[in-house]
Protein backbone atom coordinates (compact mmCIF):
# COMPACT_ATOMS: atom_id res chain seq x y z
CA UNK A 1 0.00 0.00 0.00
CA UNK A 2 1.57 3.09 -1.12
CA UNK A 3 0.78 6.61 1.15
CA UNK A 4 1.47 10.27 1.23
CA UNK A 5 3.76 10.73 4.44
CA UNK A 6 2.72 13.52 6.91
CA UNK A 7 4.75 17.11 7.04
CA UNK A 8 6.19 16.03 10.49
CA UNK A 9 7.48 12.98 9.14
CA UNK A 10 8.57 14.77 5.80
CA UNK A 11 10.67 17.29 7.58
CA UNK A 12 12.72 14.86 9.68
CA UNK A 13 13.46 12.97 6.49
CA UNK A 14 14.64 16.33 4.77
CA UNK A 15 16.18 17.57 8.31
CA UNK A 16 18.19 14.24 8.20
CA UNK A 17 20.17 15.56 4.74
CA UNK A 18 20.37 18.99 6.35
CA UNK A 19 21.28 18.98 9.94
CA UNK A 20 23.52 16.27 11.06
CA UNK A 21 24.96 17.62 14.27
CA UNK A 22 25.16 21.33 16.14
CA UNK A 23 27.45 22.40 13.42
CA UNK A 24 24.71 21.98 10.70
CA UNK A 25 22.84 24.08 12.63
CA UNK A 26 25.19 26.95 13.38
CA UNK A 27 26.25 26.53 9.30
CA UNK A 28 22.73 27.37 7.90
CA UNK A 29 21.97 30.34 10.53
CA UNK A 30 25.18 32.14 9.81
CA UNK A 31 25.00 31.59 6.21
CA UNK A 32 21.68 33.76 6.40
CA UNK A 33 22.67 36.14 8.34
CA UNK A 34 25.34 36.74 5.67
CA UNK A 35 22.86 36.91 3.17
CA UNK A 36 20.64 38.92 5.04
CA UNK A 37 24.12 41.69 4.70
CA UNK A 38 25.20 41.62 8.64
CA UNK A 39 28.09 42.97 9.52
CA UNK A 40 28.48 41.29 13.13
CA UNK A 41 27.30 37.80 13.99
CA UNK A 42 27.33 36.36 17.31
CA UNK A 43 27.23 32.46 18.22
CA UNK A 44 26.36 31.19 21.99
CA UNK A 45 26.36 27.78 21.93
CA UNK A 46 25.83 25.77 25.40
CA UNK A 47 26.25 21.91 25.93
CA UNK A 48 28.41 21.38 22.64
CA UNK A 49 25.29 23.11 20.71
CA UNK A 50 22.75 20.37 22.35
CA UNK A 51 21.40 22.40 24.61
CA UNK A 52 21.12 25.34 23.10
CA UNK A 53 22.53 27.13 20.36
CA UNK A 54 21.89 31.22 19.46
CA UNK A 55 23.00 33.30 16.79
CA UNK A 56 22.33 36.95 16.47
CA UNK A 57 22.87 39.59 13.70
CA UNK A 58 22.46 43.01 12.78
CA UNK A 59 21.45 42.74 8.92
CA UNK A 60 17.97 43.51 7.64
CA UNK A 61 16.14 41.02 9.64
CA UNK A 62 12.38 39.49 8.54
CA UNK A 63 9.23 41.33 7.79
CA UNK A 64 6.62 40.12 10.64
CA UNK A 65 4.63 38.47 8.08
CA UNK A 66 7.24 36.73 6.89
CA UNK A 67 7.94 35.15 10.19
CA UNK A 68 5.94 32.54 9.16
CA UNK A 69 7.13 31.25 5.67
CA UNK A 70 10.77 31.72 7.04
CA UNK A 71 10.38 28.43 9.16
CA UNK A 72 8.06 26.94 6.23
CA UNK A 73 9.94 24.15 3.76
CA UNK A 74 10.66 25.62 0.61
CA UNK A 75 10.10 29.21 1.68
CA UNK A 76 12.86 31.49 0.93
CA UNK A 77 13.61 35.30 -0.24
CA UNK A 78 16.89 33.88 -2.26
CA UNK A 79 15.40 32.93 -5.29
CA UNK A 80 12.02 33.31 -7.57
CA UNK A 81 12.08 30.87 -9.69
CA UNK A 82 14.18 27.96 -11.59
CA UNK A 83 15.44 30.22 -13.66
CA UNK A 84 17.50 32.13 -11.39
CA UNK A 85 19.19 28.59 -10.02
CA UNK A 86 21.54 29.32 -12.64
CA UNK A 87 22.97 32.51 -11.87
CA UNK A 88 22.66 32.01 -7.70
CA UNK A 89 24.61 34.20 -5.86
CA UNK A 90 23.69 34.05 -2.21
CA UNK A 91 25.22 31.27 0.21
CA UNK A 92 21.24 30.09 0.79
CA UNK A 93 18.88 28.95 -1.98
CA UNK A 94 16.73 26.36 -0.81
CA UNK A 95 14.18 27.54 1.44
CA UNK A 96 14.92 24.02 3.40
CA UNK A 97 17.60 25.73 6.39
CA UNK A 98 15.37 26.79 9.37
CA UNK A 99 12.35 24.62 8.74
CA UNK A 100 15.06 21.09 9.01
CA UNK A 101 16.23 23.19 12.20
CA UNK A 102 12.97 23.04 13.51
CA UNK A 103 11.82 19.69 12.24
CA UNK A 104 14.34 18.27 15.31
CA UNK A 105 14.33 20.65 17.83
CA UNK A 106 12.39 23.73 19.31
CA UNK A 107 13.29 27.02 17.34
CA UNK A 108 12.50 30.91 18.79
CA UNK A 109 13.17 33.22 15.61
CA UNK A 110 12.89 36.85 16.73
CA UNK A 111 13.43 40.04 14.04
CA UNK A 112 13.26 43.36 13.35
CA UNK A 113 13.33 45.50 10.07
CA UNK A 114 14.58 48.77 9.45
CA UNK A 115 11.76 51.72 10.13
CA UNK A 116 9.87 48.77 13.02
CA UNK A 117 9.35 50.02 16.39
CA UNK A 118 9.22 46.90 18.06
CA UNK A 119 11.08 42.83 16.76
CA UNK A 120 8.77 40.40 16.32
CA UNK A 121 8.80 36.86 17.52
CA UNK A 122 7.49 33.12 16.64
CA UNK A 123 7.95 29.85 17.75
CA UNK A 124 8.35 26.45 15.85
CA UNK A 125 8.73 22.84 16.77
CA UNK A 126 8.20 19.97 14.41
CA UNK A 127 4.94 20.74 12.22
CA UNK A 128 3.74 23.42 14.33
CA UNK A 129 4.30 26.99 13.84
CA UNK A 130 3.04 29.59 16.65
CA UNK A 131 1.53 33.02 16.36
CA UNK A 132 3.94 35.87 15.66
CA UNK A 133 4.06 37.99 18.68
CA UNK A 134 5.60 41.49 19.68
CA UNK A 135 8.47 41.83 21.26
CA UNK A 136 11.14 44.35 22.15
CA UNK A 137 14.89 43.85 20.39
CA UNK A 138 17.28 45.33 18.41
CA UNK A 139 17.58 45.70 14.76
CA UNK A 140 18.54 42.12 12.76
CA UNK A 141 17.63 38.79 13.36
CA UNK A 142 18.39 36.50 16.63
CA UNK A 143 17.73 32.47 16.05
CA UNK A 144 17.49 30.37 18.99
CA UNK A 145 17.72 26.60 19.08
CA UNK A 146 16.92 24.51 22.07
CA UNK A 147 16.80 21.15 22.43
CA UNK A 148 18.28 19.89 19.34
CA UNK A 149 17.27 16.41 18.20
CA UNK A 150 14.80 15.91 21.08
CA UNK A 151 12.54 14.45 19.39
CA UNK A 152 15.15 11.98 17.69
CA UNK A 153 17.06 10.70 20.41
CA UNK A 154 18.74 8.20 18.18
CA UNK A 155 20.99 10.63 16.59
CA UNK A 156 22.36 12.03 19.89
CA UNK A 157 23.82 8.92 20.61
CA UNK A 158 26.07 9.14 17.06
CA UNK A 159 27.34 12.48 18.35
CA UNK A 160 30.63 13.03 20.25
CA UNK A 161 31.10 14.88 23.56
CA UNK A 162 29.77 18.61 23.70
CA UNK A 163 34.16 19.75 23.59
CA UNK A 164 33.97 17.91 20.07
CA UNK A 165 30.84 18.92 19.03
CA UNK A 166 32.04 22.40 20.07
CA UNK A 167 35.33 22.13 18.54
CA UNK A 168 33.45 21.34 14.86
CA UNK A 169 31.85 24.79 15.30
CA UNK A 170 34.86 26.60 16.24
CA UNK A 171 37.10 25.44 13.73
CA UNK A 172 33.80 26.16 10.98
CA UNK A 173 33.33 29.74 12.12
CA UNK A 174 36.77 30.86 12.37
CA UNK A 175 37.11 29.45 9.16
CA UNK A 176 34.34 31.00 6.90
CA UNK A 177 36.06 34.01 8.80
CA UNK A 178 38.40 34.16 6.62
CA UNK A 179 36.16 34.74 4.09
CA UNK A 180 34.27 37.95 5.63
CA UNK A 181 36.98 40.60 7.15
CA UNK A 182 34.13 43.14 6.83
CA UNK A 183 32.27 41.09 9.07
CA UNK A 184 32.76 41.28 12.64
CA UNK A 185 32.17 37.16 14.05
CA UNK A 186 32.31 36.49 18.17
CA UNK A 187 31.80 33.27 19.40
CA UNK A 188 30.64 31.43 23.34
CA UNK A 189 30.70 28.41 24.66
CA UNK A 190 29.22 28.12 27.78
CA UNK A 191 29.25 31.67 28.78
CA UNK A 192 33.13 31.93 27.96
CA UNK A 193 34.22 33.39 24.71
CA UNK A 194 36.28 31.75 22.25
CA UNK A 195 37.39 34.24 20.29
CA UNK A 196 35.97 37.76 18.52
CA UNK A 197 37.16 38.97 15.26
CA UNK A 198 36.49 42.83 14.65
CA UNK A 199 35.68 43.62 10.89
CA UNK A 200 38.67 45.01 8.91
CA UNK A 201 40.63 44.42 6.57
CA UNK A 202 43.16 42.91 8.12
CA UNK A 203 43.12 39.45 7.81
CA UNK A 204 46.30 38.76 10.12
CA UNK A 205 44.58 37.54 13.38
CA UNK A 206 42.21 35.23 11.42
CA UNK A 207 44.81 33.81 9.77
CA UNK A 208 46.85 33.15 12.59
CA UNK A 209 43.98 31.76 14.60
CA UNK A 210 43.18 29.13 11.82
CA UNK A 211 46.79 28.51 10.70
CA UNK A 212 49.03 29.22 13.93
CA UNK A 213 50.71 31.99 15.15
CA UNK A 214 53.87 30.84 13.39
CA UNK A 215 52.45 29.99 10.03
CA UNK A 216 54.48 31.63 7.00
CA UNK A 217 52.08 32.88 4.40
CA UNK A 218 52.84 34.16 0.78
CA UNK A 219 50.17 36.36 -0.91
CA UNK A 220 48.73 35.50 -4.38
CA UNK A 221 46.56 37.29 -6.30
CA UNK A 222 45.95 36.73 -10.50
CA UNK A 223 42.93 37.34 -12.62
CA UNK A 224 41.59 35.50 -15.78
CA UNK A 225 38.31 34.87 -18.20
CA UNK A 226 37.79 31.59 -16.05
CA UNK A 227 38.16 32.88 -12.25
CA UNK A 228 40.15 35.50 -10.59
CA UNK A 229 42.20 33.71 -7.69
CA UNK A 230 43.23 35.27 -4.55
CA UNK A 231 44.48 34.28 -1.45
CA UNK A 232 47.37 33.16 1.13
CA UNK A 233 49.14 29.86 0.69
CA UNK A 234 52.05 28.25 2.78
CA UNK A 235 55.68 29.43 2.17
CA UNK A 236 57.34 26.30 1.22
CA UNK A 237 59.26 24.69 3.79
CA UNK A 238 56.50 24.87 6.27
CA UNK A 239 53.97 22.46 5.57
CA UNK A 240 51.52 20.14 7.16
CA UNK A 241 51.18 16.14 7.44
CA UNK A 242 47.71 16.28 5.43
CA UNK A 243 45.81 17.83 3.12
CA UNK A 244 43.03 19.32 5.90
CA UNK A 245 44.85 22.96 5.76
CA UNK A 246 43.56 23.75 2.13
CA UNK A 247 40.57 26.12 2.36
CA UNK A 248 38.77 26.97 -0.24
CA UNK A 249 35.99 29.16 -1.31
CA UNK A 250 33.59 29.97 -4.32
CA UNK A 251 32.05 32.87 -4.65
CA UNK A 252 32.60 33.43 -0.90
CA UNK A 253 31.32 29.88 -0.56
CA UNK A 254 32.99 27.48 2.11
CA UNK A 255 33.50 24.16 -0.07
CA UNK A 256 34.61 20.77 1.28
CA UNK A 257 35.05 19.75 -2.07
CA UNK A 258 38.59 18.47 -3.19
CA UNK A 259 37.79 20.78 -6.28
CA UNK A 260 41.64 22.18 -6.86
CA UNK A 261 43.50 19.72 -4.78
CA UNK A 262 45.48 18.82 -7.95
CA UNK A 263 46.21 22.56 -8.34
CA UNK A 264 47.67 22.81 -4.92
CA UNK A 265 50.08 19.68 -5.67
CA UNK A 266 50.94 21.03 -8.82
CA UNK A 267 52.15 24.45 -8.47
CA UNK A 268 54.00 22.76 -4.85
CA UNK A 269 56.29 20.38 -7.06
CA UNK A 270 59.54 20.97 -6.03
CA UNK A 271 58.58 22.99 -3.22
CA UNK A 272 57.51 20.30 -0.55
CA UNK A 273 58.74 17.51 0.42
CA UNK A 274 56.94 14.28 -0.43
CA UNK A 275 54.52 13.20 1.78
CA UNK A 276 54.11 16.73 2.88
CA UNK A 277 51.25 18.98 1.89
CA UNK A 278 51.04 23.03 1.89
CA UNK A 279 48.17 25.09 3.34
CA UNK A 280 46.64 28.20 3.09
CA UNK A 281 42.85 29.99 2.00
CA UNK A 282 41.91 30.09 -1.42
CA UNK A 283 39.31 32.66 -2.86
CA UNK A 284 37.92 31.85 -6.14
CA UNK A 285 35.43 34.22 -7.89
CA UNK A 286 33.54 32.75 -10.68
CA UNK A 287 30.72 33.94 -12.33
CA UNK A 288 27.83 32.79 -11.09
CA UNK A 289 26.38 31.33 -14.79
CA UNK A 290 29.59 29.15 -14.82
CA UNK A 291 28.64 27.56 -11.10
CA UNK A 292 26.34 25.22 -10.01
CA UNK A 293 26.23 24.65 -5.93
CA UNK A 294 22.59 22.67 -5.94
CA UNK A 295 24.40 19.48 -6.10
CA UNK A 296 24.54 18.43 -2.37
CA UNK A 297 22.04 18.78 0.30
CA UNK A 298 24.29 20.63 2.62
CA UNK A 299 25.57 23.24 -0.19
CA UNK A 300 29.18 21.73 0.34
CA UNK A 301 30.20 21.31 -3.30
CA UNK A 302 29.44 23.05 -6.24
CA UNK A 303 30.23 21.84 -10.09
CA UNK A 304 32.10 24.70 -12.08
CA UNK A 305 31.28 24.56 -16.13
CA UNK A 306 35.02 25.40 -16.94
CA UNK A 307 36.44 22.96 -14.41
CA UNK A 308 39.97 22.31 -15.82
CA UNK A 309 40.05 26.04 -16.87
CA UNK A 310 39.57 26.91 -13.67
CA UNK A 311 42.13 24.30 -11.86
CA UNK A 312 44.92 25.83 -14.50
CA UNK A 313 44.15 29.22 -13.71
CA UNK A 314 44.37 28.01 -9.77
CA UNK A 315 48.03 26.26 -10.38
CA UNK A 316 49.30 29.06 -12.07
CA UNK A 317 48.47 31.77 -9.49
CA UNK A 318 49.71 29.71 -6.80
CA UNK A 319 53.26 29.02 -8.86
CA UNK A 320 53.86 32.18 -9.67
CA UNK A 321 53.31 33.23 -6.34
CA UNK A 322 55.53 30.79 -5.09
CA UNK A 323 58.29 31.66 -7.58
CA UNK A 324 57.85 35.55 -7.31
CA UNK A 325 58.53 34.72 -3.02
CA UNK A 326 61.58 32.32 -3.59
CA UNK A 327 63.32 35.14 -5.64
CA UNK A 328 62.49 37.38 -2.93
CA UNK A 329 63.44 34.78 0.19
CA UNK A 330 66.69 34.25 -2.09
CA UNK A 331 67.54 37.73 -1.75
CA UNK A 332 66.62 37.55 2.18
CA UNK A 333 68.89 35.16 2.76
CA UNK A 334 71.90 36.13 0.39
CA UNK A 335 73.02 38.44 -1.84
CA UNK A 336 76.50 38.24 -4.53
CA UNK A 337 79.86 39.83 -4.77
CA UNK A 338 82.49 38.43 -6.42
CA UNK A 339 84.84 36.67 -3.63
CA UNK A 340 87.70 38.40 -1.91
CA UNK A 341 90.73 37.15 -3.10
CA UNK A 342 92.50 36.34 0.21
CA UNK A 343 93.96 33.31 1.46
CA UNK A 344 94.48 31.94 -2.24
CA UNK A 345 91.22 32.79 -3.50
CA UNK A 346 90.92 32.40 -7.36
CA UNK A 347 88.85 35.47 -10.30
CA UNK A 348 85.58 34.00 -10.81
CA UNK A 349 83.64 35.40 -14.23
CA UNK A 350 80.49 36.79 -12.50
CA UNK A 351 78.18 37.14 -14.94
CA UNK A 352 74.93 39.41 -14.62
CA UNK A 353 73.15 38.40 -11.80
CA UNK A 354 69.25 37.78 -11.86
CA UNK A 355 69.22 40.15 -8.36
CA UNK A 356 69.44 43.65 -9.41
CA UNK A 357 71.58 45.17 -7.16
CA UNK A 358 70.11 47.49 -4.24
CA UNK A 359 71.32 51.05 -4.60
CA UNK A 360 72.74 51.72 -0.72
CA UNK A 361 71.54 53.49 1.81
CA UNK A 362 73.77 57.31 2.36
CA UNK A 363 76.02 56.03 5.29
CA UNK A 364 75.58 52.48 4.43
CA UNK A 365 77.44 49.60 2.63
CA UNK A 366 75.74 46.74 0.36
CA UNK A 367 76.53 43.28 2.33
CA UNK A 368 77.76 40.70 0.31
CA UNK A 369 77.69 37.22 0.32
CA UNK A 370 81.27 35.94 0.57
CA UNK A 371 81.96 31.80 0.64
CA UNK A 372 84.16 30.69 3.07
CA UNK A 373 84.87 27.03 3.24
CA UNK A 374 83.17 24.01 2.55
CA UNK A 375 81.61 21.66 5.63
CA UNK A 376 81.64 17.78 5.63
CA UNK A 377 81.94 18.09 1.90
CA UNK A 378 78.60 18.12 1.96
CA UNK A 379 77.92 22.18 2.52
CA UNK A 380 78.98 25.76 1.46
CA UNK A 381 79.51 27.81 3.97
CA UNK A 382 79.34 31.58 3.44
CA UNK A 383 78.63 35.19 5.72
CA UNK A 384 77.40 38.12 4.46
CA UNK A 385 78.61 39.65 7.87
CA UNK A 386 75.22 39.73 9.32
CA UNK A 387 74.19 35.69 9.56
CA UNK A 388 75.53 32.55 8.38
CA UNK A 389 74.35 31.21 5.67
CA UNK A 390 74.49 26.72 4.40
CA UNK A 391 74.48 25.66 1.24
CA UNK A 392 73.50 21.95 0.32
CA UNK A 393 75.79 21.15 -2.76
CA UNK A 394 73.89 18.54 -4.00
CA UNK A 395 70.19 19.58 -3.78
CA UNK A 396 71.45 23.42 -5.13
CA UNK A 397 73.20 21.14 -8.18
CA UNK A 398 70.28 19.37 -8.71
CA UNK A 399 68.30 22.17 -8.79
CA UNK A 400 70.36 23.89 -11.30
CA UNK A 401 70.48 20.77 -13.75
CA UNK A 402 66.35 19.97 -13.67
CA UNK A 403 65.99 23.46 -14.49
CA UNK A 404 68.25 23.16 -17.26
CA UNK A 405 66.78 20.10 -18.68
CA UNK A 406 63.49 21.60 -18.67
CA UNK A 407 64.98 24.37 -20.42
CA UNK A 408 66.32 22.35 -22.97
CA UNK A 409 63.11 20.70 -23.63
CA UNK A 410 60.95 23.47 -24.61
CA UNK A 411 63.65 25.45 -26.14
CA UNK A 412 63.96 21.49 -28.19
CA UNK A 413 68.08 22.54 -27.44
CA UNK A 414 70.74 20.17 -28.95
CA UNK A 415 72.26 17.62 -27.76
CA UNK A 416 76.09 16.83 -27.61
CA UNK A 417 76.70 13.43 -29.30
CA UNK A 418 79.25 11.25 -28.03
CA UNK A 419 82.43 10.28 -30.25
CA UNK A 420 82.12 6.84 -28.87
CA UNK A 421 78.71 5.72 -27.44
CA UNK A 422 78.29 4.28 -23.98
CA UNK A 423 76.90 1.31 -23.17
CA UNK A 424 75.58 -0.43 -20.20
CA UNK A 425 73.26 -3.29 -19.38
CA UNK A 426 69.88 -3.43 -17.43
CA UNK A 427 68.23 -6.46 -15.06
CA UNK A 428 65.27 -7.70 -17.04
CA UNK A 429 62.95 -6.10 -14.17
CA UNK A 430 64.48 -2.51 -14.83
CA UNK A 431 64.38 -3.00 -18.87
CA UNK A 432 60.87 -1.98 -19.08
CA UNK A 433 60.88 0.57 -16.81
CA UNK A 434 64.21 2.08 -18.91
CA UNK A 435 62.03 1.84 -21.93
CA UNK A 436 58.93 4.10 -20.65
CA UNK A 437 61.76 6.97 -19.85
CA UNK A 438 63.38 7.18 -22.81
CA UNK A 439 61.02 9.76 -24.66
CA UNK A 440 61.14 11.96 -21.76
CA UNK A 441 65.29 11.82 -21.57
CA UNK A 442 65.34 12.80 -25.06
CA UNK A 443 63.03 15.49 -24.32
CA UNK A 444 65.58 16.65 -21.66
CA UNK A 445 69.23 15.77 -23.94
CA UNK A 446 69.78 12.65 -22.79
CA UNK A 447 69.83 10.14 -25.93
CA UNK A 448 69.57 6.41 -24.90
CA UNK A 449 68.38 3.43 -27.66
CA UNK A 450 68.49 -0.18 -27.37
CA UNK A 451 71.34 -1.97 -27.68
CA UNK A 452 70.50 -5.74 -27.74
CA UNK A 453 68.62 -7.93 -24.88
CA UNK A 454 68.53 -5.62 -21.99
CA UNK A 455 71.18 -3.95 -23.72
CA UNK A 456 71.33 0.27 -23.89
CA UNK A 457 73.83 2.88 -25.49
CA UNK A 458 74.01 6.90 -24.73
CA UNK A 459 74.47 8.07 -27.99
CA UNK A 460 74.18 11.80 -27.25
CA UNK A 461 74.06 13.88 -23.77
CA UNK A 462 72.10 16.79 -22.55
CA UNK A 463 74.16 19.97 -23.55
CA UNK A 464 76.18 22.36 -21.14
CA UNK A 465 75.69 20.13 -17.89
CA UNK A 466 78.92 20.79 -16.77
CA UNK A 467 80.14 22.20 -13.62
CA UNK A 468 82.59 24.72 -13.03
CA UNK A 469 84.60 22.38 -15.77
CA UNK A 470 83.87 18.95 -14.39
CA UNK A 471 81.59 17.04 -16.17
CA UNK A 472 79.38 14.51 -13.71
CA UNK A 473 79.03 10.80 -14.65
CA UNK A 474 75.44 9.84 -14.86
CA UNK A 475 74.53 6.72 -12.87
CA UNK A 476 72.42 4.60 -14.86
CA UNK A 477 71.39 1.88 -11.53
CA UNK A 478 70.61 4.88 -9.31
CA UNK A 479 68.58 6.67 -12.03
CA UNK A 480 66.63 3.38 -12.87
CA UNK A 481 65.75 3.07 -8.68
CA UNK A 482 64.87 6.60 -8.14
CA UNK A 483 62.55 6.40 -10.97
CA UNK A 484 59.86 4.25 -8.15
CA UNK A 485 60.05 7.11 -5.45
CA UNK A 486 57.34 9.22 -5.28
CA UNK A 487 57.74 12.41 -6.55
CA UNK A 488 54.50 14.32 -5.51
CA UNK A 489 53.55 16.93 -8.21
CA UNK A 490 55.90 16.08 -10.85
CA UNK A 491 54.47 15.64 -14.36
CA UNK A 492 56.00 12.26 -16.02
CA UNK A 493 59.00 14.33 -18.08
CA UNK A 494 59.66 16.24 -14.81
CA UNK A 495 59.53 12.95 -12.96
CA UNK A 496 62.46 11.92 -15.37
CA UNK A 497 64.28 14.96 -15.26
CA UNK A 498 64.49 14.88 -11.40
CA UNK A 499 65.71 11.66 -11.22
CA UNK A 500 68.20 12.27 -14.09
CA UNK A 501 69.73 15.37 -12.05
CA UNK A 502 69.65 13.70 -8.60
CA UNK A 503 72.33 11.31 -10.65
CA UNK A 504 74.44 13.51 -12.67
CA UNK A 505 75.31 15.93 -10.42
CA UNK A 506 78.11 16.65 -7.60
CA UNK A 507 77.28 14.60 -4.04
CA UNK A 508 77.60 14.90 -0.82
CA UNK A 509 80.92 13.45 0.51
CA UNK A 510 82.57 15.25 -2.69
CA UNK A 511 85.26 17.53 -2.30
CA UNK A 512 84.81 21.33 -4.24
CA UNK A 513 87.30 23.47 -5.09
CA UNK A 514 87.05 27.28 -4.31
CA UNK A 515 85.95 28.00 -7.98
CA UNK A 516 83.61 25.64 -7.93
CA UNK A 517 81.46 26.58 -5.02
CA UNK A 518 81.21 30.07 -6.23
CA UNK A 519 80.39 29.43 -9.47
CA UNK A 520 77.03 26.90 -7.98
CA UNK A 521 76.11 29.74 -5.70
CA UNK A 522 76.18 32.17 -8.44
CA UNK A 523 74.12 29.22 -10.81
CA UNK A 524 71.78 28.72 -8.48
CA UNK A 525 70.35 32.74 -8.00
CA UNK A 526 69.72 32.02 -11.86
CA UNK A 527 66.91 29.10 -10.85
CA UNK A 528 63.30 29.76 -11.25
CA UNK A 529 62.75 28.02 -7.60
CA UNK A 530 66.41 28.84 -6.14
CA UNK A 531 65.28 27.62 -2.27
CA UNK A 532 64.69 23.95 -3.13
CA UNK A 533 65.42 20.94 -5.41
CA UNK A 534 62.90 19.09 -7.14
CA UNK A 535 62.53 16.57 -4.82
CA UNK A 536 60.88 19.33 -2.48
CA UNK A 537 64.52 19.59 0.26
CA UNK A 538 66.16 23.29 1.16
CA UNK A 539 68.79 24.10 -0.63
CA UNK A 540 69.84 27.38 1.48
CA UNK A 541 69.49 27.33 5.40
CA UNK A 542 70.29 30.98 7.03
CA UNK A 543 71.12 30.84 10.15
CA UNK A 544 70.41 35.00 12.19
CA UNK A 545 72.48 35.80 15.21
CA UNK A 546 69.33 35.51 16.95
CA UNK A 547 69.28 31.69 16.67
CA UNK A 548 73.15 31.65 17.20
CA UNK A 549 72.85 33.43 20.07
CA UNK A 550 70.32 31.16 21.51
CA UNK A 551 72.87 28.43 20.59
CA UNK A 552 75.45 30.21 23.04
CA UNK A 553 72.95 30.89 25.61
CA UNK A 554 72.69 34.57 24.95
CA UNK A 555 68.87 34.43 24.62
Amino acid sequence: MIRLLDPQTIGQIAAGEVIERPLSVVKELVENALDADATRIAVRVRGGGLIEIEVADDGVGIAPADLPLAVTRHATSKIAGAAELAHVDTLGFRGEGLASIAAVAKVTVVSRTTGADLATALDAHADAIGEPRPLAGPLGTRVVVRELFGNVPVRREYLRSPAAEFARIASWLATLALAYPQVGFTLEHDGKTAFAFAPGEDLAPRLRHVFGAAAAMVPLRSEDRHAAVSGWVSSPGDDRPDRRNQILFVNGRLLRSTLVSGAWAAAYRTFAMVGRHPYGVLYLQIPAAEVDPNVHPTKSDVRLRHGDRVVAAVKDAIGSALRRGAVERLERSISFAPPSRESGSVPVDWADTLLAPSAPVAGTERKTLRVLAQIDRTFILASDGDAVVLIDQHAAHERIVFEQLAANASAHAAAERLLIPYTFEVRPEDADRLDATLESLAAGGLHVEPFGERAYRVTATPARLVHAGRTRPFDVAEFIACLADDARGLDADQRVWASLACHSVVTAGEKLEYPEMTALVERLQRCENPMHCPHGRPTIVRLEPDHIARLFKRM
